[in-house]
């Protein structure tokens, strides 16, 4: 097995199951990661290992924060058009010819 065939693996292996956490659960264990490398001691490819397994960790309580935005800024959106009296039914123009 060739380096970047290992590289691959190992990555793959890092984010697998991180699409799964619910976000409270990628932020525990993100918090647990940055305390083990804040405390040292670890090996270095163990502290490697760690900081990959952050990022994806970071990453995917990113995507969940990303999509609560995006829920919020829909459900606002829907309320300015209620609030307006409008729906996206009604005609942008305010023409109802």
């Amino acid at each position: 097995m060739g380096l970047n065939t290992a590289v691959t693996s190992f990555d793959n292996a890092v984010t697998s199951d991180v699409s799964t956490l619910s976000y409270e659960q990628a932020r525990d264990e993100l918090v647990q990661v940055v305390a083990r490398l804040e405390a040292g001691g670890e090996p270095l490819e163990d502290s490697l290992a760690l900081w990959e397994r952050g990022e994806a960790l970071a990453a995917r309580c990113q995507e969940w924060l990303d999509g609560a935005r995006a829920r919020l800024d829909a459900a606002r959106s829907q309320d300015d058009a209620t609030a307006r009296g409008t729906t996206d039914l009604d005609d942008p123009t305010g023409d109802d010819a």
